[in-house]
Formats: structure tokens, sequence, C-alpha cells
């Protein structure tokens, strides 16, 4: 189950909101429980169980560190939960990639298991093991009630697709939270936010950019210079918008009920260096490896040499994180060199437009390695980028996709901005001064859920709906 879908807003969302609402505040939490674990065992009822083990090794872990005054039992009991969490994670998530591997260099095996991914292991498994740590540097207390501890690990909001939540974050809104009319109004105003990126603009522009540069069959090597840039123009907003939707569809979720999930994305694309796009993407991934993998690896407090190592191995377990193919791993050292680069070579020597503009290329070739698993597809791309394309320089059907989508990139291109949180301001601003802006801020807040809410609908129910196909030049 996921949150674009009618399932989700129309059955299991009104139901879980309607039975949290009625019952009574000690057994909210368990309403809240109940419904996590429901909506997760939605995608396979088996994987529930790994789930609740590993909490189980992380609540036992916690309880010995937090107990325990013997610093090798607590050092024990950290190692312990990390490597039987991050070993399950190590065999869904990457057995078939390395027995791959062997089969390619020995032979063996000869036929490669069928491993499924469970799903969200990758977030809940990073969280799990945050807490552990957080414990384990005296940072939080270790909650004694597990089923609490499950809450956590299992909160629907965010366990499927993040963002990565602390439990340090939210360990006081478990047990006590208040919530008041606006952060319900917040909520529901975020989630809608989230849910139209991701029905209205994201799904459009990974049609657009499947129609382009497909991955798999004969069309992508028959593609056009202007077909390869422009498919990864819409590919670049599409995994942008759809990260960025979930996160936001998550904090609303949160807001709705009391919990404040830390922001997850900060208008990337507007960064002025790689460096700067790091601190925007994916916040909670970023400041997870910095915390527990850089820092105390030794951070940049050390020597030249050391400190490349540092960021040899983030940037490596960063790329494998994303996914068990090569393609993830040289994105991560891709951005490991251009990182690299910018510190000793460029020292933020470069004006600032020139660096956004330096930034948003380096980004954008990032995706075209992130893009394509296979090396062959991914060749036949930068090769075709930069001229050696079948198709030529350009074709009808990429003017035609073009011609239809025109609207759909400058709508794009603007909510990767903060063009909008800013005229909110300014329309806040107005109001405080004027009846008129009072009553213009008030219309306009009144009906962005709503609108924003049916729109998404529709798009749903049309499945490939582009509501931006109808303005064209």
């Amino acid at each position: 189950m996921v949150f674009s879908s009618f399932v989700f807003l129309f059955v299991f969302l009104a139901v879980h909101l309607l039975v949290y609402a009625l019952v009574r505040e000690p057994h909210k939490n368990k309403v809240l429980l109940v419904s996590s674990l429901v909506f997760y065992a939605w995608g396979g009822p088996r994987y529930l169980i790994l789930l609740m083990g590993e909490t189980a090794i992380c609540w036992a872990a916690a309880l010995v560190i937090e107990r325990s005054e013997s610093h090798g039992k607590r050092r024990l009991a950290l190692v312990g939960a990390c490597v039987a969490l991050l070993g399950l994670l190590a065999y869904f998530k990457y057995a078939g990639f390395l027995l791959g591997i062997s089969q390619a260099l020995t032979g063996f095996p000869a036929n490669l298991p069928d491993i499924v991914l469970p799903i969200g292991i990758s977030f809940y498994t990073f969280q799990l093991i945050s807490y552990v740590a957080d414990v384990y540097r005296n940072e939080v207390e270790a909650q004694p009630t597990y089923w609490k501890l499950l809450l956590y690990s299992s909160l629907f909001h965010q366990c499927i697709a993040g963002p990565i939540v602390r439990y340090k974050t939210v360990s006081n809104e478990i047990d006590s939270r208040s919530v008041r009319r606006s952060d319900v109004y917040y909520g529901v105003r975020r989630f809608c936010v989230g849910l139209a990126k991701k029905t209205l603009l994201a799904n459009a522009c990974a049609s657009a950019a499947d129609t382009l540069v497909p991955i798999g069959g004969d069309a992508l090597a028959g593609q056009s210079v202007a077909g390869y840039w422009l498919g990864m123009l819409f590919y670049m907003f599409q995994i942008y918008l759809d990260f960025s939707a979930y996160s936001d569809m998550a904090i609303g979720l949160g807001r709705m009920i009391g919990f404040h999930y830390l922001e997850n994305f900060d208008h990337p694309y507007v960064a002025s260096s790689v460096q700067d796009f790091w601190r925007r993407w994916h916040i909670s991934l970023s400041s997870f490896f910095r915390d527990y993998v850089y820092i105390p690896l030794g951070g940049s407090r050390c020597s030249t040499l050391r400190y490349v190592r540092n960021m040899a191995v983030v940037w490596f377990l960063t790329g494998l994180w994303h996914g068990a193919s090569w393609n993830y791993i040289l994105w991560g050292l891709y951005f490991l060199v251009l990182l690299l680069l910018e510190r000793f070579v460029i020292k933020g020597r470069l004006p600032k437009v020139l660096g956004h503009i330096c930034a948003l290329l380096a980004v954008y070739f990032g995706w075209v390695l992130f893009r394509f698993e296979n090396f062959s597809e991914l060749g036949t791309v930068i090769t075709g980028m930069f001229g050696l394309a079948a198709g030529g320089f350009t074709s009808l059907s990429v003017h035609t996709v073009l011609l239809q989508n025109v609207f759909l990139i400058v709508v794009c291109a603007v909510a990767c901005t903060g063009l909008g949180t800013h005229l909110r301001k300014r329309l806040l601003r107005l109001s405080r001064n004027s009846s008129l802006g009072t009553k213009a801020f008030g219309v306009v807040e009144a009906l962005t859920p709503p609108v924003l809410f049916v729109l998404s609908a529709i798009a749903l129910a049309g499945a490939s709906y582009n509501p931006f196909i109808y303005f064209q030049f």
C-alpha cells in the first residue's frame, strides 16, 4: 500500500483517523500501533515478523546497555544488535548482488536464489541502529516497553519511504503529545501538498521520462541527443518530487496527531555547490551517515589521507544503501570525487551563480548514473547525450513530448524552489495589515488542501492522466 492510492486515502487512512479520533487518549498509541502493523503487513505479512524481531533485538540490547555498568557488556550489546540488523539487511538486500558477482567470477552458485526485499527494511534498520547507538551514547533513555519501541519502528507515516526518524526526535511524543487545531490544519495541508507533488507532478514526469529514456528494450538506443537530455531532465524532476512528496506526506501525517518529524528536503536544486546540495537532499540519511559513520571514523579533524578515507567509506555506503547494483556504488563514488574536488581544488572560489550552474549539472549527470543499472544502457545514454546518438540530434516525437509538457516543466521548476513558501509568507504579512489581504489569505488557506486533494484524486483515477498536457504552445 502506498500513500498515493485510493485504498490508502479512502479506506485505510479514513478508518484509521476516525478510530483514532474516537478512542480515549490512553488508547491512541495502541490504535496507531495496530494501524501501522496492518499497513506494513499489507505489503507482505511474513515480513512483519522480521520487523518485530529486529525491534525485539534492539529493545533488549538497549535495556542491557542502560542497566549494565560494565563497558564491555554495553559495547557487546551495541555491536551484537548492529551485527544482527546489518546482517539481516545484507542478506535480504545484498545477498543476490554478491552471489551474482561470485557466479560471474567462479560459476558458483549455479542458480541465484530469489530473495524478496522486505518493504522499508533500509529505513527501519537505520532507525533502530540509531536508537541503540543513542542509548549507548546516553543521549536517550532506553524504552522499557517493547510495544512502544515497535510503534516507533513501525509508524506507517515513515517506515516505508522515510524520512529516517531518530528516536530522540519523537521519544517524548510517543508517551505524551498534544494536538492543536493549527497542527491538524498544517498536517492536512502538508499531506495534500505532498500528494499533489506525487500524483500531479512526479507521476507526469515519470511518464515523460519513461517515454524518452526507457529502461530496457530497444527504444533507448534509437533516441536522439535532445531526447536523452530532455528525458533526463524529466527524471531529475521526478526523483526529487517523488522523494520529497513522500517526506511531505509523512511529515503531514505525523503532525495531524502530534508528531513533529524533521524536514528531509530543503529545495536541493537551488544549491550553490555539490556540498550544499547534500546539506539539502535527503537530510535524514546524510545526517545518519555523518553522525554514525563519518564522525566516529574521525570526521574532518584528522590528516588529509584519513579524511579522504572517511569520505570514501561514507560515500561507498551511501551508494550501496540506495540499491544492490554497481551503478549505485558508482553514483556514490562520483559524488565523493566531486566533493573532494570542491574541498581541495575549487575551494569556494566559484561565483555563486556559476557554482549553482555547476552543481545542477553535476547532480544532473549523477542522476544518469542513478537511473541505469545496466552499464550498456548507461553507456548508450552518456555517449548519446554527447552526440553519438542513433536518432540524430532531435526528432518529431521529442518535439511532441516537449510541446505537450512545457507547462509541466515550468511548474516543476517552480516547485523545486521555495517560491511557493515565499509567496505564502508575503500574503501572510499582507493579511496582518489589510482586511482584503486577510480575506485573500483565508480563502487561499481554506481552498488549498481540498483543491489539491481533488486534483490528486482525479489524477489517480486517470492513472496516466496529465493535466498539464492541455497547456501547450
